[in-house]
């Protein structure tokens, strides 16, 4: 593990604030609990890993001959002596997608910067890129979750040939971090860092996009007065703005070590951002086992790390996604996450951040408020982070409390960021919380165990009881709304949208109608075993509801007008029927495969899925204990 830190980041000790106790209960739940699991993926590290040379100095000769046949003269002859440490870039890049388009000319920058650093750097491959933003309720979506694990499966082709000392994965958006992050641990005796393109500039804002949707889900804006909104809010290269899943990955990513300390959020195209790219290639190399200072990815996320995780997510808000993104990731590292240890977290990790859907502000007021830097003192201040593990930068999550910036030559450091924030209606410290628990509730019963992001919602919605509307699909429920069927109480059931039912598709669009509702004076809520992601707002909704219809849950027994009741509060999921009743009713029959359009490929993930409180994996259900990376 690295003790020296190599870029002269200014020093800032930790405090003496002890380790919150129900952060270390948590902590060590985790420890015990995955210890058969996590032994056996790290002797698997170890059996592949050589410290003192790169493996690919093991390979045959015609082996070693196809991996430098089309490199020049001097490379060849370095990659033959194995004198240089060679970088392998997984990238996600398209041009179709803004989060991803900038992406397009990273591999120049890394390879000169590898360069410089005495290694060498290739393109090893590629993996696909979707996005739910333009999937959003048609039949795209339900490729989109399975999509991750594609993305896993690609970045272990990428970097099978096992010539690699180190990876680079370019990614940002919603399933394409956590696939680059699980396929990379099952390669985790390499050194690896994730490098972000950062977010578009502000556009419209975010309140102002609420209301021109409202006014369309009423009828009262036209199409293209719509389409004009949408068009000013997504306008640029650039993850979106709001604090959805691409932005939490960013966040998480960034407390959890991976990324250079404040590089989340640093725009894309500017000085500052090639510079950090430039900075985080040297560092790759310098810890490969040509550079003196191996760390292995598989061992910097260790149980701290995805707890420090979490509590980053629940800190400020983040996507729902991330409750079964961050179990798929632990998963991939033999950890075994588990829904309980959020919700024991959620209930003394406070509120520090009001970004949208959370609040009126985007991620570049969160980040001009002080950002990263500014919620990870917070955090550490408060003894809810561990502060003794390793990152990219060195040893020590206090390193993170530094801001980088680039001198009037040019030249990249950091700088301490100022311990409280620049703007207390964006991002504030954990003595002043916005709320005093954090943005996600487990809630158990009848029904079964959903998610509910509470960050958003007003207390006095906490708690719905209204007689259910049943759906089987989003169309059907669209069609109600519109003909005025749901202008009352009502909780809204959606059901056959979870991950063996249909690939589990985001639900983003119904929030618009129920928002409708909810501000006629309606009570009104959502239960779903689909997901809503980082676009949860301010409609209470119960999601990720498991067991899911399609798998024998209740969901498929409820009728219309049985009365729900959804406490977030208290935690409950009920429908109130007799148990007896409820069990006698024939289920509802999973509803016939629609438009194709790509997915009938995706059948056989679909049978072997896992729920989605362990990940909602294919990986989950079709190897039950982890055993390490492959040999």
């Amino acid at each position: 593990m690295p003790t020296a830190h190599p870029l002269a980041l200014p020093a800032r000790l930790p405090g003496d604030t002890p380790l919150h106790p129900v952060v270390g209960a948590v902590t060590d739940r985790i420890l015990e609990r995955s210890r058969p699991a996590r032994s056996a993926y790290l002797a698997g590290l170890d059996a592949v890993a050589h410290p003192a040379h790169p493996r690919r100095a093991g390979l045959g000769c015609a082996n070693q001959a196809h991996a430098f046949a089309a490199c020049g003269p001097g490379a060849k002859t370095e990659l033959r002596r194995a004198e240089r440490a060679q970088l392998g870039i997984v990238t996600a890049y398209n041009d179709l997608l803004s989060a991803h388009q900038p992406y397009a000319g990273y591999p120049a920058v890394i390879k000169q910067a590898a360069r410089d650093a005495g290694a060498l750097a290739q393109v090893a491959g590629g993996v696909p890129a979707m996005c739910d933003g333009i999937t959003q309720g048609y039949p795209g979506m339900e490729l989109s979750l399975f999509s991750r694990e594609v993305i896993a499966m690609a970045t272990a082709v990428a970097l099978s040939h096992d010539v690699f000392d180190a990876a680079l994965l370019l990614g940002v958006c919603d399933k394409i971090v956590p696939g680059l992050l699980i396929g990379a641990l099952h390669f985790g005796h390499l050194p690896a860092a994730l490098i972000p393109a950062g977010p578009m500039p502000s556009g419209l804002s975010n309140p102002a996009k609420k209301k021109v949707r409202g006014l369309h889900a009423e009828g009262q804006v036209s199409d293209a007065e719509l389409l004009d909104a949408e068009s000013a809010s997504y306008h640029a290269p650039g993850t979106c703005t709001f604090f959805g899943t691409a932005n939490s990955n960013q966040l998480v990513v960034e407390v959890m070590g991976l990324h250079l300390p404040g590089a989340a959020f640093v725009a894309p195209n500017t000085p500052l951002r090639e510079a950090l790219t430039r900075a985080a290639t040297r560092r790759v190399a310098e810890l490969t086992t040509l550079g003196g200072q191996w760390l292995p990815l598989g061992r910097q996320v260790d149980e701290r790390a995805i707890v420090n995780a979490v509590v980053a997510l629940l800190a400020t808000g983040g996507s729902t996604n991330h409750t079964m993104h961050l179990v798929a990731i632990a998963a991939a590292a033999g950890i075994d996450l588990r829904w309980e240890d959020l919700d024991a977290l959620s209930a003394v990790v406070p509120l520090l951040a009001r970004i949208y859907p959370n609040g009126p502000a985007d991620v570049n007021a969160f980040h001009a408020a002080g950002g990263t830097a500014v919620l990870i003192g917070s955090l550490l201040d408060a003894g809810l982070l561990h502060e003794d593990v390793a990152t990219l930068a060195g040893t020590g999550l206090s390193r993170y409390r530094n801001e980088p910036q680039l001198d009037d030559d040019g030249a990249l450091s950091w700088q301490p960021a100022p311990d409280e924030s620049r703007d207390g209606t964006v991002l504030t410290g954990a003595a002043a919380p916005f709320l005093p628990d954090g943005g996600l509730k487990l809630v158990r019963g009848s029904l079964g165990t959903g998610v509910v992001k509470v960050s958003a919602i007003a207390r006095a919605d906490l708690v719905t009881e209204a007689p259910a509307r049943v759906f089987d699909e989003q169309a059907a429920f669209a069609a109600a709304f519109a003909a005025g069927e749901l202008d009352r109480d009502v909780v809204v059931v959606v059901r056959f949208q979870g991950p063996r039912a249909n690939g589990m598709p985001e639900l983003h669009k119904l929030v618009p109608a129920l928002s409708v509702l909810l501000q006629r004076g309606h009570r009104v809520a959502l239960v779903t075993d689909g997901r809503m992601s980082g676009a949860s707002g301010t409609v209470p909704a119960a999601i990720h509801v498991t067991p899911e219809a399609a798998d024998g849950g209740p969901l498929a027994r409820v009728r219309d007008g049985d009365r729900i009741r959804v406490d977030a509060g208290g935690g409950r999921l009920d429908v109130l029927v007799e148990a007896a009743e409820l069990r006698a009713r024939e289920p509802a029959a999973v509803p016939p495969p629609g438009t194709t359009l790509g997915r009938a490929l995706f059948e056989p993930m679909r049978r072997l899925v896992g729920p989605a409180d362990r990940g909602a994996s294919i990986f989950s259900r079709s190897v039950p204990e982890f055993a390490g990376p492959v040999r």
